[in-house]
Parts: C-alpha cells; sequence; structure tokens
C-alpha cells in the first residue's frame, strides 16, 4: 500500500497549528478573527448582491460553509535554516509529506543574508486536499563577515534539529514508499519536535549578541536547538478588513499590507501580520549558568491568495513596483501611489485573459456545440471563447513575493544589519542553493503553464478536435 502523502501532511500541519497556539496564544486569536472576517465579509457580499433587500443583517454566515474546503485548512509557515545538511534533509521530510521545493527566492534583494525556497504541494489535486507549504530560508555563510561566520558554523556544528527517529522513518519511506498508521503517527510527533520553540539558547549572551548586530535574523538561526517556526499564516478573503479588525482589537498589527493594492480581480499575494512578540530565553553565561535575557522572532500572519500571473504579467507587476518604490522611498503616501501605479494593470478578467497576463484553467461550456468540432483539425483558443464553447477560471497563486516577504521581516526587525552593504551587492545563488538542497527546485511559471495546458487537453478530447492552438509566446 502506498502512503497517502496528502492526508499525511493534512494531518502534520493540523498538529503544527495546535502546537503554535500553544505557544503563541495570539496565533489562536488570529486564526478566530480571520474566521469572523471571512464571515462578514462573505454577508456583505451577499448583502450587496440581493441590493440590501430581504436580508437579515444580524444573521451569521459560516465561512466553513461557503469557501472551498482548502480555504479554512491553509497554512502557510516558515523556518530558517543554518546548514547545508539541514536544508537537504527537510527536502527529504517534507517529500514523505507530497512537499516539493518550488521557486527560488534571493532575500539578498531586501537586505537578509539568505535564500529560500518553498516546499508545496505541486499538483492541482494535491493543493485542493491539502495545500500546507513551508517558506524555508537557509544562512548564506559567504555574506556574514569572518567573525561572525566563525560563530555560526561553530554554533550550529554542534546542533541536531532531527531526531534519529524521525531520520529513520524517512528513511523507511523513502525506500519502502509508505509508512504504516503507528509509524506515521510517530512521523507527525517526530517531526513537530523540529519545529518546536525552546526558550534555551545554546550560545552564550555575548554570542548571541554578536550574531544579532551582524544580523538579527542570523541571531534567530543560530542561536536555538531548533528551527522553530516563525509564524503560520492563515488564508483570508479580505485583507483589509483583517489588518482593520487586528487594530480594533488592540493586536500590534504592521503599519501597512504587502504586495498589491486592494483589486475587483486580486492577483498574487497580500500580506500583513501582528509584530513579533518578545520573548524570554535563557542563555549561558561564562560559569555556564543561565541567565534571562530575550529574543524577537515570532509573529503571526495572514494572507490573501489572489491570480497565478504569466512571465508577462509578472514582468508588468515588477516594473510598477519599481516605480512605486522609487517614487514613493521616503514619503507617507505609499498607499495613494501604489493605487496610482497600479491602474497600469489590468482589473478585468476578460483583459487579464486576453493579455495573457494570468494563468487560466479552462472547461467547456455545459451547451458547447461539440458535435461541431468533432475531427476538426485545428481550432483556436480564442475561437472557442468567442463562441462560449469554453470558459475559464484564474489559477491561485501558490507561491510567495521577495519584497513582500522582506517587508513582514523587516517590520518585527528592531534592528539593522551590520553587514548590508555586503548583503545588497550579493549575487543571487541559484545554483549554489540547488547543491545544498540536493536537488533542483521547480520553477513555478511552468508548474501553472502545465496546470493551464492540462485543463487545454481535457477541453481537446471533450470536443474531439486535433489540436487547441495558443498564443504562448506571451507565457
Amino acid at each position: 500500500m502506498t502512503l497517502d502523502k496528502d492526508g499525511l501532511r493534512a494531518r502534520f500541519c493540523h498538529a503544527l497549528s495546535e502546537m503554535y497556539k500553544a505557544e503563541v496564544p495570539l496565533y489562536g486569536d488570529l486564526v478566530d478573527l480571520v474566521w469572523q472576517a471571512d464571515a462578514e465579509a462573505l454577508r456583505a457580499s451577499q448583502q450587496q448582491q440581493q441590493g440590501n433587500t430581504n436580508t437579515n443583517t444580524n444573521t451569521t454566515i459560516n465561512p466553513d460553509d461557503v469557501l472551498p474546503a482548502r480555504n479554512r485548512v491553509e497554512r502557510h509557515g516558515a523556518i530558517r535554516l543554518g546548514t547545508q545538511r539541514e536544508l537537504s534533509t527537510i527536502r527529504r521530510m517534507f517529500a514523505v509529506m507530497g512537499m516539493n521545493p518550488v521557486g527560488y527566492y534571493d532575500l539578498s534583494v531586501a537586505g537578509f543574508p539568505m535564500h529560500a525556497t518553498a516546499f508545496r504541494p505541486r499538483t492541482r489535486e494535491a493543493l485542493a486536499r491539502h495545500p500546507f507549504r513551508v517558506f524555508t530560508t537557509v544562512l548564506r555563510m559567504e555574506l556574514l563577515s569572518e567573525r561572525t561566520r566563525a560563530l555560526a558554523e561553530r554554533a550550529l556544528a554542534q546542533r541536531e534539529i532531527f531526531s534519529p527517529r524521525l531520520l529513520a522513518l524517512v528513511d523507511s519511506a523513502e525506500r519502502k514508499g509508505t509508512l504504516s498508521g503507528a509509524e506515521c503517527d510517530e512521523f507527525i510527533a517526530e517531526g513537530l519536535e523540529t519545529f518546536r520553540w525552546h526558550s534555551r539558547a545554546t550560545v552564550t549572551l555575548e554570542e548571541y549578541r554578536v550574531l544579532k548586530a551582524e544580523h538579527p535574523l542570523v541571531a534567530d538561526i543560530v542561536s536555538f536547538p531548533s528551527c522553530h517556526i516563525n509564524h503560520l499564516t492563515p488564508r483570508t478573503i479580505d485583507i483589509d478588513l483583517v489588518q482593520r479588525m487586528m487594530r480594533e482589537r488592540g493586536m500590534p498589527a504592521k503599519e501597512r499590507i504587502e504586495g498589491p493594492p486592494r483589486r475587483a480581480n486580486p492577483i498574487l499575494l497580500r500580506q500583513t501580520s501582528f509584530k513579533a512578540l518578545e520573548e524570554t530565553v535563557y542563555f549561558r553565561d561564562a560559569r555556564n549558568e543561565y541567565v534571562r535575557g530575550s529574543h524577537t522572532a515570532r509573529f503571526g500572519e495572514v494572507e490573501q491568495r489572489g491570480y497565478a500571473l504569466t512571465r508577462k504579467g509578472r514582468q508588468l507587476y515588477d516594473q510598477i513596483l519599481a516605480r512605486v518604490n522609487r517614487e514613493a522611498a521616503g514619503s507617507v503616501e505609499y498607499e495613494a501611489i501604489l493605487v496610482k501605479h497600479f491602474e497600469e494593470f489590468p482589473d478585468d478578467l476578460a483583459q487579464l485573459q486576453a493579455q495573457r497576463l494570468a494563468f487560466f484553467c479552462y472547461r467547456v461550456t455545459p451547451y458547447a456545440p461539440k458535435r461541431d468540432y468533432q475531427g476538426v483539425e485545428s481550432v483556436s483558443l480564442a475561437q472557442l471563447l468567442k463562441g462560449n464553447v469554453l470558459d475559464y477560471e484564474p489559477i491561485t497563486y501558490e507561491d510567495f513575493l521577495p519584497l513582500s516577504a522582506g517587508g513582514i521581516f523587516n517590520s518585527n526587525l528592531a534592528h539593522t544589519s551590520q553587514s548590508k552593504q555586503l548583503i545588497m551587492e550579493a549575487d543571487t545563488d541559484l545554483d549554489g542553493f540547488q547543491r545544498m538542497l540536493g536537488a533542483p527546485v521547480l520553477d513555478e511559471f511552468c508548474l501553472y503553464e502545465q496546470l493551464q495546458q492540462e485543463s487545454l487537453e481535457t477541453c481537446r478530447q471533450q470536443l474531439g478536435v486535433g489540436s487547441i492552438e495558443v498564443d504562448s509566446d506571451n507565457y
């Protein structure tokens, strides 16, 4: 019997969420707030559709009854690793749960001495069953000063974030292709320990200060015996409402939402968070006794996911955002500048499709004259759409934005990096990252295009045509 990777992933994510609620109670409050915000957004939408007539404004709509199942269970987590072995081993662990490394993120552009990938399911079916994803960064030692690098390498060499039993279970799953029910239970329990928070540091207070002065995230990566989850992120359908409710309820929300502005047709990813908590940590002193200190790293994040953009669409997005950032530098009018510039990006579904700015899944409409196309050698996608033979829906963006991640991270840092100039001048290093990973990362654009092509192939078979021609130059 083969391993039910989707089921294991769902169980692991639920267990991780429960653990994080216990560790960071404010995260549990945030999950409840997101449920309430979604209920309010759905009620407002229903009122608008019904023209505010014959609607009981006090009726509570349960988002669990309305939204796709994945919206309610969806979480993304984030971890930070220090070494090649940790990265390659976490890849093997996530593979047991059907999670693959997708995308490469160079975080040096945001001032962080790290690069990253996202471990997530890759197929439409697996994402629908449970879309758990983990944004995983690893330290770039070459971007640290010599003194800090030596300290980091020494501290990381002395820790083991994976239990012997977890490693044995990963070996067994790779070898046999399955795990028993009892072994799945063990895998979840042992895997949680890799991500659990520890209040006792593995470095001295003096060493911690050296690491933190280099960069606060270096201190977070190096100073602890695990790669603790630093945030878990529920998904919402109205992040602006969540942001407002966070402030109304006294949560320490960040100043603004990261990503594109609010749109009728949302694109890519919008994120906000409550600021990281200052937590008590115990460090060893010169006499090898523990002394009390503090550390700031863990926070709560919320995301609203939009449509996946094609390469052409992403290029337009990046160009607009670059202009926004240049004009808004030092300005308090960021939101107004953002909205003004993004008027250039079409906010109409038909235009997004016609201009090949976003990816879509296509389907044959219920009343399509299928017989008219039986045996036809070739027909264009545009012709099928014009004749209402095919319909389409946008593909959800399942990945991340490095500058948005940087904005979230920066809002949770009280200090700047001593080596920021070295970091900002660094070259991207996909090859080096893949060597550390021990495998290639998957190209997210190729995955979205594959989903789109698979939907078109299904349509082709249902219509009985030889081929559906698509202008692929813009993808």
